[in-house]
């Protein structure tokens, strides 16, 4: 009698944790996607591209001009004596290590204010997300997973809404 009674509640105890999983409505978006394809991230990225552009052809043209002299003098190097050598030398090297601290600079700039922008999306989007819960009345919203089956995917729901401006 006892081992029917706890049979019984087992089975039924089974029933009512998969009748609640089933009642729970589960969401998965890829943040990287959105980071990718959403109108919102191709603005930034051409923002960011118009933004520095005049920094970066200032330093393809001053790497240019480097080349050129370096050239030049490896060409005259042989008809200088010591002293010009050594001293064309040092200011090929001074101006050389110059545009490597310029191009590491514009690089450091460059990914801080690709951040900035990323963290602006992201912030947005997460706002996006929170309404989409609220209004498909999702239990839970995952960012990022193993595998995710198209049905719980609601990351071009996001990317759609990223791309309208609304919420």
């Amino acid at each position: 009698m006892y081992k029917k009674l706890l049979l019984a509640g087992l089975m039924s105890l089974g029933l009512i944790a998969q009748t609640a999983a089933a009642d729970t409505k589960i969401g998965v978006v890829n943040p990287e996607r959105i980071l990718r394809e959403s109108q919102a991230a191709i603005v930034a990225q051409q923002k960011l591209e118009k933004e520095f552009a005049s920094r970066e052809k200032a330093l393809a043209t001053e790497a240019k001009s480097l080349k050129s002299d370096v050239e030049k003098y490896q060409k005259a190097a042989s008809k200088m004596n010591k002293a010009e050598r050594i001293n064309a030398e040092r200011k090929l090297a001074d101006r050389e290590r110059q545009l490597q601290r310029r191009e590491r600079e514009l690089r450091e700039d460059l990914n801080r204010r690709r951040n900035e922008e990323l963290q602006t999306i992201l912030m947005l989007s997460n706002d996006i997300i929170r309404d989409i819960a609220r209004k498909g009345k999702y239990d839970l919203i995952v960012q990022e997973a193993v595998y995710v089956g198209p049905n719980v995917d609601i990351t071009d729901q996001v990317i759609k809404a990223l791309g309208t401006g609304k919420k």
